[in-house]
């Protein structure tokens, strides 16, 4: 299924639409397809995706370390 462009200040909703939108991005900018001209916006867009992804697994870590050290607290994201 496309999704619409999203804009590259656009906040993905979640880390599953985050993976989502950067596998799509990925497969246009590996088909060679993609005019010059959106290269650099879409690889941008790329970048904040990635960022977003590694930010949600980083804070997930830190809270599977913390159950696994005893130290219950409620995780929120951000």
């Amino acid at each position: 299924m496309a999704s619409a462009p999203r804009s590259a200040s656009t906040k993905p909703a979640s880390f599953e639409s985050a993976l989502e939108e950067l596998e799509q991005l990925l497969a246009k900018l590996e088909s060679g397809a993609m005019p010059l001209e959106q290269l650099l916006t879409q690889y941008q867009r790329g970048a904040e995706l990635l960022k977003f992804c590694r930010e949600r697994l980083d804070a997930v870590e830190i809270q599977v370390k913390v159950l696994d050290q005893g130290l219950q607290k409620t995780w929120t994201p951000e």
